[in-house]
């Protein structure tokens, strides 16, 4: 008796995740390389990443959409520091529009990833999250677009008497829809940008609410509308008003950057000289907004039009510095003996970083630890072929990188195409290079998890470039080849170094 086996499907390149990098990828593939056959595999049941998976009240961008939003699309909304429905709106209109709706597969997870040399392909394990029916694909490239963090579970840390608590507790990541703090009392734990989004928001509507942090932040206000660019959009056109707001936004971000990390005492006095003028007089500025390390060791807190010193010099809202000892009954003891009181505890403390979304890596039969490999211009990983790792930038918009590095990732297939070859492997030179973490950001969500990610080495193209300049060159300008990116053939591997 004989049987037949269904053939596995294969396609060109997988692209794993429908959020803000997956679908630019997708855009990338379509245009710049049409005949490549490609599908984007998410794993819930609705495009957006972030901005669909977050429903926490005022839930935002902190980075403005002229260039957080794609350099093919341009940012037609009045707000510069948009909300998440707009950003939805946007995304999905991107995926309409670039006809990205039939290659999008909702409800399939990527369990793990086998690649064969001898075949030049990955295997691809896949689990349908509505059925759970399991099934594969193959692909010449994997394309990891799920950002760093995991969808389904927040960082809370372990409160001690937290079942204590008579009310409820939320992390912001699992937001219930039904969550009534209409006039209650609401006590928001961190100091981050959810945390900074989270209290004017509820301000409005709860009895009051406090800020309780362990550690302040950066926080500065920045205007929700960009006055220039609506202008220069009635003047101009929406193309090249957007691309010279892009440009401009992009040159002032670099250049608030720079002058944080080359004066750091001059950036934390002018912070702090705005904080006073946006707060009551006589407010303690350094208890609660003068952080322990210098601007932009960490990233530094936006809030639209000073929302949240509005509110606190409205009263419907207070920071508190202090730490944790226990909760209570009625809310948390502190460190000092002060005990506040709430109805509605937020644990706005973070996410948790997972790299490549989980997935488990085998090349030839050999599992791929991360800490083990060494990222190759901020995208690929040493020893693992045909692989991308979409991760944007910590200092500046997300996206910034994220076009980049799909533009150069286009590049290469159409290099390697053009020569006849089909597997790109990255090695470094030197197997004794020195190396440090991958994201060399103080930031405790990205501290938790720094052994469980890649590193980089200490000279390029080991370097992950936290500049948008230097990766126009090196990602947009520069060749796709390098002497330690191994590009070779399949049909009679045989190493061939372009």
């Amino acid at each position: 008796m004989t049987t037949t086996q269904t053939p596995v499907e294969h396609l060109d390149v997988l692209v794993v995740g429908a959020g803000i990098s997956g679908i630019g990828a997708g855009r990338y593939l379509r245009t710049e390389l049409p005949a490549k056959s490609f599908a984007i595999l998410e794993a819930r049941e609705a495009s957006g990443g972030t901005w669909d998976l977050f429903r926490y009240p005022g839930i935002r961008s902190d980075s403005d959409l002229h260039t957080f939003g794609y350099e093919f699309k341009p940012w037609r909304d009045e707000q510069s520091i948009a909300d998440a429905p707009r950003i939805l709106a946007y995304l999905r209109e991107t995926i309409t529009e670039n006809g990205l709706d039939a290659a999008i597969r909702y409800s399939h997870r990527v369990l793990a990833a086998s690649w064969s040399t001898a075949e030049a392909r990955w295997l691809v394990d896949v689990e349908r999250t509505d059925t759970g029916e399991r099934l594969q694909l193959s692909a010449g490239w994997l394309f990891c677009a799920g950002g760093y963090y995991r969808y389904d579970e927040g960082h809370t840390p372990v409160f001690a008497g937290r079942e204590r608590f008579r009310g409820p507790i939320v992390h912001p990541q699992h937001w219930p829809e039904d969550l009534d703090y209409a006039g209650k009392r609401v006590l928001v734990i961190g100091s981050g940008a959810t945390a900074v989004t989270l209290v004017p928001a509820m301000a409005g509507t709860a009895g009051h609410v406090t800020m309780l942090q362990r550690t302040p932040s950066y926080v500065m206000p920045v205007p929700r509308n960009d006055v220039l660019a609506n202008r220069l959009r009635a003047l101009l056109g929406e193309e090249r008003a957007f691309a010279l707001t892009r440009r401009k936004n992009i040159a002032r971000g670099i250049g608030i950057w720079r002058f944080c990390q080359k004066y750091p005492k001059a950036a934390r006095r002018l912070i702090r000289w705005v904080n006073t003028k946006q707060l009551p007089e006589g407010y303690p500025v350094d208890e609660h907004f003068n952080p322990p390390y210098d601007p932009w060791d960490q990233r530094l807190c936006a809030v639209p039009d000073g929302d949240l010193f509005r509110a606190i010099r409205n009263g419907t809202a207070d920071v508190v510095t202090d730490r944790i000892q226990t909760f209570t009954e009625k809310g948390v003891l502190l460190a000092s003996g002060r005990e506040l009181e709430a109805d509605v505890v937020v644990t706005a403390t973070g996410l948790t970083v997972q790299a490549i979304g989980g997935i488990s890596l085998t090349v030839d039969g050999e599992p791929v630890h991360l800490p083990d490999t060494v990222a190759f211009k901020g995208m690929m990983l040493s020893g693992v072929p045909n692989f991308v790792l979409a991760i944007g930038y910590t200092n500046s918009s997300w996206t910034l990188k994220i076009g980049l590095l799909c533009e150069h990732f286009c590049r290469l297939l159409a290099h390697m195409d053009a020569h006849g070859f089909d597997v790109a492997r990255p090695e470094p030179s030197d197997p004794d290079m020195p190396t440090r973490p991958f994201l060399d950001f103080a930031a405790g969500y990205i501290q938790r998890a720094v052994d469980q990610l890649p590193r980089q080495g200490d000279r390029m193209p080991w370097l992950t470039s936290t500049s948008y300049s230097s990766d126009v060159k090196l990602l947009r300008a520069d060749s796709v080849t390098d002497p330690e990116l191994h590009l070779s053939r399949s049909a009679d591997r045989v190493a061939v170094t372009a």
